[in-house]
């Protein structure tokens, strides 16, 4: 991420909920768009806040080009940084597009900053594809049949 100036932060973990990042891969760089009002109608409704969005396209030949997109309101703050855009363009196929979003999610800010308030420190997180919580549910499934 980009060194950022110094600021006074206190009291900042009071407000921030939890703040994550997306890379989006387009296989062959097909975009329809149809995800976009409803990333639209997550910030309207106060759930997340765009903190930076960026979109990226890695030619066949594997050169990148990239944009920053400032439709949203604060969706430039400069976390992204070229070094981390050319890390997520690694991984990205030849020919396919990417959005590269970093939100925080409004929705847990008041939880998170009771935790942190009541000594609670964050020891882990991660995520669970989709697909791997499926599976094990289907297998849970087959093995209690």
């Amino acid at each position: 991420m980009a060194e950022q100036p110094e600021r006074d932060t206190a009291g900042a973990d009071d407000l921030m909920g939890p703040v994550d990042y997306l890379v989006l891969e387009f296989p062959g760089s097909k975009m329809t768009g149809e995800g976009l009002p409803l990333l639209v109608d997550l910030v309207d409704r106060g759930i997340i806040r765009i903190l930076d969005l960026v979109f990226v396209t890695k030619a066949v030949d594997g050169s990148v080009e990239g944009f920053e997109v400032a439709e949203f309101e604060g969706a430039s703050s400069g976390l992204l940084d070229e070094g981390d855009i050319e890390e997520a363009t690694t991984i990205l196929e030849p020919g396919s597009s990417a959005g590269i979003l970093v939100y925080e999610n409004l929705w847990a800010a008041p939880l998170a900053a009771a935790l942190r308030r009541g000594g609670a420190q964050m020891v882990a997180s991660g995520r669970i594809p989709v697909q791997a919580l499926l599976d094990a549910v289907d297998a849970a499934e087959t093995q209690s049949s």
